[in-house]
C-alpha cells in the first residue's frame, strides 16, 4: 500500500479530505449565491438567461464542473465512511450517555443533515441542470440572441409549493451543516487557536445563516410575489 493511499484511508486522512471538499463546496456555494442573485432582477429573466448560458457553454466552467462532481463525490463518500466508522467503533455501549451535554445537535446529526441536502440536490439536478444540458428549454430572444429560459423553469418551480417547501427545509439543513461542518474543517487542518477560533466560530455561523438565507429568499420570493 502506498502511503497515499495509507495516509487518505486512515481516519486523519478521511477527515482532512471531508474538511478540504467542504471548504471547496462552501466556495461553490458563493458563486452559485451570486449568479442566482439575477433571479431577483426586474427584467422578466432575461440577465439570469445570459448568466445560465455563459456557465453552460464556458469552457473553463464545464471542466470545473467535473472538478465539483468530484468534490461532492468525495466529500460525501468519505462523510459517510467516517460516519460508519464511528458508529462501528462505539461497540459498547453505556447506560448513561449525555451527548447533549458534550455536544451541539448539528454534529450529532451531520449524517441525518447531509441526507437531506443529498436528496435535495438529486431533485434540484433533475429539475435545473439536466434541462440545460439536454436543452429541454423554451427558447427567448435576448437583444437579438436565443437562449435557453431556465428563467421560465425556475419560475415555475418556485410556484410548486411542496418544492418550494423542500428547497426552504434543505437550506436550513444546509445552514445547520456548515455552521458544524466550517468549523470542524479549520479544527481538522489544524487551525485551532484559542485567539482565532472564536472569530472563525462566528464568520462560520454567519457565513452559513447568510448565504442559506440568500438561497431561501429566492423560492420565498417568487412563490409570494412573482
Amino acid at each position: 500500500m502506498s502511503w497515499f493511499t495509507k495516509t487518505f484511508s486512515s481516519t486523519i486522512g478521511r477527515k482532512l479530505l471531508v474538511a478540504i471538499t467542504g471548504l471547496f463546496l462552501c466556495s461553490f456555494l458563493v458563486v452559485h449565491l451570486i449568479g442566482n442573485l439575477q433571479l431577483f432582477n426586474d427584467d422578466n429573466g432575461a440577465a439570469f438567461n445570459i448568466y445560465s448560458e455563459f456557465m453552460g457553454h464556458n469552457m473553463l466552467i464545464r471542466v470545473m464542473e467535473i472538478v465539483l462532481l468530484l468534490g461532492f463525490i468525495f466529500h460525501i463518500y468519505e462523510a459517510y465512511t467516517l460516519t460508519r466508522r464511528n458508529k462501528n467503533a462505539r461497540s459498547v455501549k453505556y447506560a448513561v450517555n449525555h451527548l447533549d451535554q458534550n455536544s451541539n445537535w448539528s454534529s450529532r446529526n451531520m449524517g441525518l443533515l447531509g441526507t437531506v441536502i443529498l436528496v435535495f440536490l438529486i431533485i434540484h439536478l433533475y429539475n435545473f441542470f439536466i434541462p440545460t444540458k439536454t436543452h429541454n428549454l423554451p427558447p427567448v430572444t435576448i437583444e437579438g440572441e436565443t437562449y435557453d429560459n431556465l428563467y421560465v423553469k425556475v419560475v415555475e418551480a418556485f410556484h410548486n409549493p411542496i418544492y418550494v417547501a423542500l428547497y426552504v427545509i434543505s437550506m436550513i439543513a444546509l445552514a445547520y451543516h456548515l455552521i458544524h461542518g466550517f468549523q470542524s474543517a479549520f479544527q481538522t487542518l489544524g487551525l485551532n487557536h484559542k485567539k482565532y477560533t472564536p472569530t472563525i466560530k462566528k464568520f462560520g455561523y454567519l457565513f452559513s445563516v447568510l448565504v442559506c438565507a440568500g438561497f431561501a429568499a429566492m423560492p420565498i420570493y417568487f412563490f409570494f410575489f412573482k
